[in-house]
């Protein structure tokens, strides 16, 4: 995809790519959302190293935006309200630091905007526990294999799809509908 004059990209992990995906592709403003992995050491990293916890990558989305329709700040926002950015390297049942909750910035406002947002939710005690979110400089980011992109779209019935990630998306309804397509 070419980015047009007001489009930025933001990349987060906050546990399984396909929760994190399923959650931004309704969201106004919201060009693309790409599944992939980041962070790690080694090139062209597959869903089984990833897996494995050794390459170091986290799974994650790669979201382009309009920012004249929607902001980085919201992007924060919803990101923070959608995942349990307080469990190091877990996410519900999936544990591991491929679940790691970060933001990956592309831009010196990026992480600035970042480490305000974590600094209030954390004066005005959002979560019981710490925040224990990572904020580092995006790295090259890796395209997850095809089935992986749109996951929850396409396989809805499923039951990790059901019990996990449909209460997610019910509550970005609730919390969020004048932000949704």
């Amino acid at each position: 995809m070419d980015l047009q004059i007001n489009d930025e990209i933001a990349t987060f992990a906050g546990g399984c790519f396909w929760c994190t995906e399923a959650v931004f592709l309704e969201l106004k403003g919201v060009k693309s959302v790409t599944s992939g992995y980041i962070g790690g050491t080694n090139a062209n990293p597959t869903y089984e190293e990833v897996s494995s916890g050794y390459s170091g990558h986290a799974e994650a989305i790669q979201i382009v935006f309009d920012s004249t329709k929607i902001s980085f700040e919201d992007l924060l926002e919803i990101f923070f309200a959608t995942h349990d950015p307080t469990t190091l390297n877990r996410q519900g049942a999936d544990t591991g630091t491929q679940y790691r909750s970060e933001v990956f910035y592309h831009n010196p406002n990026q992480k600035k905007l970042t480490e305000l947002y974590i600094a209030l939710l954390t004066k005005e005690m959002t979560f019981p526990k710490p925040i224990v979110t990572k904020i580092s400089a995006a790295s090259k980011f890796y395209l997850a294999e095809k089935y992986h992109q749109n996951y929850y779209n396409q396989n809805k019935n499923q039951s990790y799809c059901q019990y996990v990630i449909t209460p997610k998306m019910d509550k970005l309804k609730s919390k969020f509908k004048s932000k949704l397509k």
